[in-house]
């Protein structure tokens, strides 16, 4: 551009005079060049015609001019070039951050490739405003307007797999021919030749639109089947990109500069909004996914902890299995060894104390290997067998026996040890009777009341004498009765005193401890 005022050359500038065009040429008007009332200002502008370059912004063409105090056009010219060239430099720079950051994160999960693909398109979009940056005419012109040219195939290769991956598709077609057209583009605008220029670019122009039509379309197909919230979400910025994109053409092809910065200001900040949109989706899924991974150790930790209680528990049934199967062949030893022979005492022994002895050793044992089999017995076969037992040695002893027990059926059991154990502790009973009260009469009763069997046995004796320290558990064998019946969890109470008998009552638990006895 040359300018001259009456005339003459303005001082400051050299003719002609180059610079970038969208910052604006501000020259100050020397007051002595002034004429009152007669002033005339001569531009002489040179620049390539609309043919020649692939955006209407570089063609030749002149803005407003405003003539006027220095002072009062300060805020205005400040204003246009911050429209005009800082808010596309700022643009550009904050896409070139966001894209670098999405690279970024892409290159850390690969699998969404969604991301690189946004990243790619926030490059391009802002190696597109590199003119703003740098005179276009250091290159050639040609090359130059087809090396900016170029930034938009990749620009549409960019957006248009990142709205088909976003929405989870993936076309076979899409992945040959856009990285294609990235290098058919800038052959063909080089085949033309710099005249046909802009026709090639708009014929490009309109290949790329329909494709990224196309694909948006799909992906809000996608959207609307996954997410009506997204779906609408995504429907706004993708049309206030196309309204961005129209009403900046619009200013262009009415010389109205303003309305055509303001307009391609939409699309950066529109990716600038869903570079912030895919960061805070991108933060909640690895919130979730550390959630999901602390429920998970979680999990496992809970997975371990039972794997080991099956593993102890397995060992503790094998222990058992093995701790059963020793018991069994202990009790068959006993019973075809010990047993035969003591059997054979009883028989054969000419001495009755030795044979009664054997006797005596014989039930004991039989008792023992009874507990060592592991078989439950059916309550009511239990006290059956302790009642002819019973009977029958106070009978022996001149004792008069009277034996109380339910009449219903019992469906309960008890536990093998149970049973020996209660075996044990109603013999020593019955021996304390028999040895130390000279009672001469016994009275036995048996019931089931909250879930406990109770056994009371009371004498008419003697009682038993209470020793220094206070305590009946002092001998006849009170001490050993009340250790059984404690290891079986139940309790025996002995009740004495002299010359008013004495009172023995059993309770032992049948369920749950009498079972785990």
């Amino acid at each position: 551009v040359d300018v001259q005022l009456n005339g003459g050359a303005l001082p400051g500038i050299a003719a002609p005079h180059a610079a970038l065009c969208q910052q604006g040429l501000w020259l100050p008007l020397p007051a002595a060049g002034l004429v009152v009332g007669q002033n005339q200002l001569d531009i002489r502008l040179v620049g390539r015609p609309l043919e020649q370059v692939g955006s209407a912004r570089r063609a030749a063409g002149l803005s407003t001019v405003v003539v006027g105090p220095s002072a009062a056009l300060e805020a205005y010219r400040d204003g246009q070039s911050r429209l005009h060239a800082g808010a596309w430099q700022s643009a550009s720079v904050g896409l070139a951050v966001i894209g670098a950051f999405v690279a970024l994160s892409w290159w850390r999960n690969r699998r969404e490739e969604y991301l690189g693909f946004f990243a790619l398109l926030c490059i391009a979009v802002s190696a597109a405003g590199l003119p703003l940056w740098q005179p276009w005419w250091l290159l050639d012109p040609a090359a130059s307007e087809i090396l900016f040219a170029s930034a938009w195939p990749l620009a549409t290769l960019g957006a248009v797999q990142f709205l088909l991956r976003h929405a989870g598709r993936r076309e076979r077609l899409a992945d040959i021919v856009l990285p294609l057209q990235c290098v058919l583009m800038p052959l063909s605008l080089g085949l033309l030749g710099p005249d046909q220029l802009s026709a090639g670019v708009l014929a490009w122009a309109a290949v790329l639109l329909a494709e990224l039509l196309a694909a948006a379309a799909l992906h809000l197909r996608a959207q609307w089947a996954s997410s009506r919230r997204a779906f609408w979400i995504m429907s706004a910025l993708l049309l206030a990109v196309l309204a961005g994109g129209l009403v900046e053409q619009a200013g262009l092809r009415a010389g109205a500069h303003d309305l055509a910065s303001v307009g391609g200001l939409v699309l950066p900040l529109v990716l600038s909004l869903l570079g912030l949109r895919l960061a805070q989706q991108r933060g909640r899924a690895l919130e979730s996914a550390e959630a999901s991974r602390a429920l998970l150790e979680q999990r496992v930790a809970e997975v371990k902890t039972e794997i080991e209680a099956n593993y102890r528990q397995l060992a503790e049934l094998r222990v058992v299995q093995v701790t059963d199967r020793e018991r069994k062949r202990i009790a068959a030893d006993l019973h075809d060894d010990l047993g035969a022979k003591l059997l054979t005492i009883v028989h054969t022994s000419e001495s009755e104390r030795i044979s009664t002895l054997a006797r005596e050793a014989l039930e004991e044992m039989r008792l023992s290997v009874r507990g060592l089999t592991g078989k439950p017995v059916r309550l009511e076969d239990a006290l059956g067998d302790w009642r002819a037992e019973v009977i029958s040695r106070l009978g022996q002893a001149g004792i008069e026996a009277v034996w109380n027990m339910p009449t219903d059926e019992l469906p309960q059991t008890l536990p093998a040890r149970a049973f020996v154990q209660t075996t044990r502790i109603i013999r020593e009973a019955v021996n304390n009777i028999i040895k130390h009260s000279g009672a001469s009469q016994c009275a036995v009763r048996s019931q089931i009341a909250d879930g406990d069997f109770q056994l009371v046995i009371q004498d008419n004796g003697k009682g038993i004498s209470v020793e220094v320290d206070g305590r009946l558990d002092r001998g006849h064998g009170l001490s050993t009765m009340k250790g059984r019946a404690k290891q079986l969890h139940g309790q025996c109470l002995v009740e004495s005193g002299p010359g008013y008998g004495t009172v023995i009552r059993l309770t032992i638990p049948l369920e749950p401890a009498g079972q785990a006895a």
